[in-house]
């Protein structure tokens, strides 16, 4: 076991704090889709400050942010950045109590790096002393770091794989090779559900911004499946952690954007009918 502690040191351990957010107060929404879509949002779990002690900073002076990665569970955490911290002062209750400024400490990890709990956490935010974190009964641990996509441009259309982490970094990050390939074509796409080889044929024959706009769904995690029927019955079966964890994205075939919808449809059925997805895989049209 990688423990937390060893692995996200920190400069001043006494006057640092952990935050674990999991859904704004309001009930507006996740925080693992603020930290992937809405820096400001995001940026406001440790901006708030409130009359509750364990949700205020208690004169720290640095915060290690972290969201809820609810598509493994309640007890998985997923690195959202460190943060020194400024009190505003007069005091503010119920608004933004404090200024966050980003810290290049651990940058390289951040949306990377998964980490587990011995436990779920039973309140929303839920903020700790560094210090101690380790020997409580949360017991930190490192449970994942994904590749950082974001440092490799576009490899070229026959050379995508990605996996379901990977794709969701690169449309979070909004990377700029990969945008520009993949909203200037239409296409025929495979999906791989690893742990079996059975293959999900689609296509983005519509989509005014092509392969980008179809796959930008499948990477929002609220989402996962697109709105296809027969990927979201496998999503109620097996749950979202089997898609994010065995998903495996490729490109079959592009075309211009003008092509017509149905020549594209036609393509699709082929490549439906030549890798027999419909009897062996996961299509049922």
């Amino acid at each position: 076991m990688i423990t937390f502690e060893s692995f996200l040191t920190v400069p001043e351990p006494q006057l640092t704090k952990v935050k674990f957010n999991m859904r704004s107060g309001d009930g507006s929404g996740e925080a693992l889709d603020f930290l992937m879509d809405d820096h400001e949002r995001w940026l406001n779990f440790g901006r708030w400050r409130t009359k509750q002690t364990n949700n205020n900073m208690g004169g720290a002076r640095y915060l290690l942010s972290f969201a809820q990665y609810y598509p493994y569970g309640p007890q998985y955490f997923i690195f959202g950045g460190a943060y020194e911290v400024t009190e505003i002062k007069p005091d503010r209750i119920d608004d933004h109590g404090y200024d966050l400024t980003p810290l290049p400490l651990h940058e390289d990890f951040i949306k990377r790096l998964i980490i587990k709990l011995d436990r779920p956490i039973g309140r929303t935010p839920y903020l700790r002393h560094y210090v101690g974190l380790q020997d409580s009964l949360l017991n930190p641990e490192v449970y994942e770091l994904a590749p950082d996509v974001k440092l490799g441009t576009f490899p070229g259309y026959q050379n995508v794989r990605l996996r379901h982490h990977e794709l969701q970094r690169i449309i979070a990050g909004d990377e700029p090779s990969w945008r520009d390939a993949l909203s200037s074509v239409k296409g025929v796409y495979v999906i791989t559900d690893l742990s079996c080889g059975r293959l999900y044929v689609g296509s983005a024959s519509g989509e005014a911004n092509g392969l980008w706009q179809r796959w930008s769904n499948y990477a929002h995690l609220k989402n996962l499946t697109g709105g296809n029927r027969e990927l979201e019955q496998l999503r109620q079966d097996l749950g979202d952690a089997h898609i994010v964890e065995n998903f495996q994205y490729s490109i079959l075939e592009i075309f211009d954007p003008k092509t017509r919808a149905d020549s594209i449809l036609a393509r699709e059925s082929f490549w439906k009918n030549a890798l027999d997805s419909r009897v062996h895989g996961m299509n049922r049209n």
